[in-house]
């Protein structure tokens, strides 16, 4: 079915009631779990749950990507009009009889709508602890901290505009690579919001470090958000399986690549900037461009881990960014030699996510000294 109007806000009073449902969750545990705790503390714990839950839609929309669920509903915010593809039965019946393994199937509808709703519960999260900053500020707590929080909100309401993008502008390959950024970013931002509240409420001591320590966690930080952008790059183009050996690509060391088609970075998907079928050539430059990096980013971030490991305070925080980088190292090597498994491709996913958790929330929870040896 070809939609005339790609943004059909008709069930967009249905979605936001369903998102509001979704989100009643955490915000009622959190309350009834807690009901002699300050409202201060149920704040803390509702962010670290915001967190929490927000991770888990990065890992879901992982998932939609990579089963092609992308244009399960390829029209927005609803499906076919509707606000659940039980609505849109006919409809993407019909598409699917058109095309049996094309974009719309009735699994694919429910992958992508159910990542709306989740993607639409942690707006309202969002949006609710945004609300208490301002509460709290508006009454007089000096303590409350608004700026990151409504960020916080600003930043949930663009991802969930490229969110749009991403399906009317039909999986426009720097677009979704530009989603998936945000993503890791909200999780930045959010990871920022746990520790402040914890360092605020004393739950946290800020650890001392050098500057050329604290310098290579920034470093490092670039690195990770450069090299997910180079994999989501892989990833959106459908590069992953370009290179299909290790450590060699194409059974050579410097494979034919042609990186000026294939860094490109407005045109659609599968084609060149002229319109043409995007060559393998380039595919393979966007592959082996991001293994490169790789090569650069576990060095570096395998020699922080070291010396976060011979700071007391950082040792735990030290010994997991190694078990993650072990981690995507397993993951990125499974998808080239066992033809891209869906769980590993996912979990890879995953792996970036917590490599930016771990690294914004050591580096919120330190500060530079120069009487550190480190």
């Amino acid at each position: 079915m070809q939609l005339d109007n790609l943004y059909n806000f008709g069930p967009v009073l249905h979605l936001l009631v369903m998102g509001a449902l979704v989100a009643m969750l955490p915000l009622c545990w959190v309350w009834l779990r807690n009901p002699r705790a300050s409202t201060a503390h149920r704040v803390q714990m509702l962010t670290a749950i915001t967190l929490f839950v927000t991770f888990d839609l990065v890992l879901f929309g992982a998932f939609t990507r990579l089963t092609d669920s992308g244009l399960g509903c390829p029209d927005w915010p609803g499906c076919y009009g509707h606000a659940s593809p039980m609505g849109a039965q006919t409809a993407i019946e019909l598409a699917q009889q058109q095309m049996p393994t094309g974009p719309v199937t009735h699994t694919k509808a429910w992958i992508e709508m159910v990542h709306r709703y989740m993607a639409m519960a942690v707006g309202g999260l969002i949006l609710t602890l945004a609300a208490f900053a301002w509460v709290r500020r508006l009454r007089g707590d000096d303590r409350a901290q608004v700026v990151l929080p409504t960020l916080t909100l600003v930043w949930v309401c663009l991802q969930g505009a490229f969110g749009a993008l991403t399906v009317t502008m039909k999986l426009f390959p720097l677009v979704v690579t530009l989603h998936l950024l945000g993503a890791l970013i909200l999780l930045a931002l959010l990871t920022l919001q746990v520790q402040r509240q914890r360092l605020s409420a004393g739950g946290l001591t800020r650890v001392a470090l050098g500057a050329s320590l604290r310098v290579g966690l920034f470093l490092g930080l670039v690195l990770l958000m450069v090299q997910v952008v180079m994999g989501g790059w892989v990833s959106t183009n459908y590069a992953v399986l370009a290179c299909n050996t290790f450590p060699q690509c194409q059974n050579s060391w410097w494979p034919l690549m042609d990186f000026a088609q294939g860094f490109t970075l407005w045109r659609p998907l599968g084609l060149d900037a002229q319109g043409e079928v995007l060559r393998f050539e380039s595919l393979t430059a966007i592959h082996y461009a991001h293994r490169l990096a790789a090569y650069v980013v576990l060095t570096f971030l395998g020699v922080l881990a070291w010396r976060l490991r011979r700071v007391a305070a950082l040792r735990a925080p030290g010994v997991g960014l190694w078990v993650l980088l072990g981690l995507q190292l397993l993951t990125g090597l499974s998808n080239v030699v066992l033809d891209w498994p869906l769980f590993t491709a996912v979990l890879h996913t995953g792996g970036a996510a917590a490599l930016m958790v771990l690294l914004v929330g050591v580096l919120a929870g330190t500060r530079a000294t120069r009487d550190a040896l480190n």
